[in-house]
């Protein structure tokens, strides 16, 4: 995997002026039978721009429903969240499509990707929602194809790749519109080892190359490690907030 590149020059639309994430007393309720579940119950964070956080917590504690809130994914009960100046939960439902389009890359544990498109098309798939012909955003998918050891896979459905081909795919997809946030939810679950160790170093690069804010979402003290720091919820409340002893520091 080449050092000095993680994606190509960013030439669409402009990025926020700030990724620093403000979440502001987030609550979030779920009615289960007779009874109603606090997933989140008044959790109150910032994360500066540029720095690489990772949530952690038991199932159950939250982590999920957190990292989907700071995405524009589900409403919360109470609460909002800032991106850099913008008020997430004040945009309109098209608005906060395009915003997440645009400034937000998501990574997940399964992928995600759409079986019916190539690796290539699943790269460029957010520029293609923008209205976008394939053709005309090639410049853009082959270079960071490359950069990702993907080039030959291009043409590739998700159903003959590997499972870090297809995860490869998925950050090459959310790093297509060189966004300033990135939010992974167990994005080395369903890898092993030496292929989790390669997705981690590809975000700390992103986080230290690019100024990337990401925020990841994992059990894995391991993976952990690569974060400047370590938010542990439990019973969907900030339990700790530490910086972490990061042993995979670039020099």
């Amino acid at each position: 995997m080449k050092d000095n590149a993680v994606a190509p020059e960013h030439r669409g639309a402009a990025a926020p002026l700030s990724s620093a994430i403000v979440a502001v007393h987030l609550e979030k309720h779920y009615r289960r039978g007779g009874a109603t579940v606090r997933a989140l119950d008044g959790v109150d964070l910032t994360i500066p721009e540029g720095q690489f956080a990772a949530v952690m917590g038991p199932s159950g504690s939250g982590k999920s429903t957190l990292l989907h809130l700071l995405g524009g994914l589900e409403q919360p009960t109470a609460g909002t969240v800032l991106i850099g100046d913008t008020d997430l939960y004040r945009l309109s439902g098209d608005a906060s499509a395009r915003f997440r389009r645009r400034h937000i890359g998501f990574v997940f544990q399964f992928f995600n990707l759409v079986p019916t498109l190539t690796a290539a098309e699943n790269v460029a798939l957010p520029l293609l929602l923008e209205g976008r012909r394939y053709a005309a955003v090639r410049d853009r998918v082959e270079p960071l194809l490359e950069t990702l050891r993907l080039s030959d896979r291009a043409n590739h459905a998700p159903s003959e790749l590997s499972g870090g081909e297809m995860q490869r795919v998925a950050i090459a997809r959310a790093l297509i519109v060189e966004p300033r946030l990135i939010l992974a939810d167990e994005p080395t679950g369903n890898l092993d080892s030496r292929t989790g160790t390669e997705i981690l170093e590809l975000l700390r690069r992103a986080c230290d190359e690019r100024g990337m804010t990401i925020v990841l979402v994992t059990h894995d003290m391991r993976a952990a490690s690569f974060a400047d720091r370590a938010v542990v919820l439990r019973d969907g409340s900030v339990d700790s907030d530490s910086v972490t002893q990061r042993t995979h520091r670039r020099e």
